[in-house]
């Protein structure tokens, strides 16, 4: 369900002018609900270090489709449109 969802979003939302993969919006929502910290690059830039899912608890994965369903709404995502 984690993948088809930020897939959807990675398809329909432009973030600051730019279109983040499945991925990038995993690292980017896990960081929201985690609270994750951020660190200077080593070349300029921002490192956000990101959560892992494969060790969070029901609950965890939970309160993150609850998230990431929240932001698709918010930003206009149709969730049950095509993947």
């Amino acid at each position: 369900l984690m993948w088809s969802l930020l897939t959807q979003i990675s398809k329909a939302v432009v973030w600051h002018g730019q279109k983040l993969t499945k991925e990038n919006w995993k690292d980017c929502l896990t960081a929201s609900l985690k609270k994750q910290t951020v660190v200077p690059g080593l070349d300029g830039g921002f490192v956000v270090f990101g959560d892992r899912t494969k060790n969070y608890t029901k609950s965890e994965f939970s309160d993150l489709i609850e998230c990431i369903y929240a932001f698709g709404a918010e930003k206009g995502v149709n969730f049950g449109g095509e993947s």
